[in-house]
């Protein structure tokens, strides 16, 4: 399992804490220390759609100004490999490439501790 986000977000921090606390490995990809490219991302996208993964509600969307851009699917792939902090997070690789993205813990509990 690979958890990808930053460490000083609360909800990768409760990621993080809820595997912890459950005994579960996990390797962690801060982006402000290794990003995330095109591809990646693009391997993420084939199974979870776009709207789940792009962050459009965060600070750095709106300094950015992409609103008013209107992007389409492929400008928000250009976007979230330039600026990791518009994807959401944390997004989880798991099982056999399997990508969950942000922190619900009940959903958690289902897939990792039964």
């Amino acid at each position: 399992m690979t958890i990808y986000g930053i460490k000083t977000c609360s909800t990768v921090g409760k990621a993080r804490k809820f595997m912890k606390e459950h005994g579960i490995d996990f390797d962690f990809v801060d982006y402000k220390v290794e990003s995330v490219g095109e591809e990646k991302i693009r391997e993420w996208l084939k199974q979870i759609d776009i709207n789940i993964l792009f962050n459009n509600k965060g600070k750095k969307y709106r300094d950015l100004g992409l609103k008013e851009l209107n992007l389409d699917d492929e400008g928000k792939i250009t976007w979230m490999a330039k600026e990791n902090y518009l994807l959401k997070r944390p997004v989880i690789e798991y099982g056999d490439r399997k990508v969950l993205v942000g922190y619900d813990e009940s959903q958690y509990t289902r897939l990792f501790l039964t």
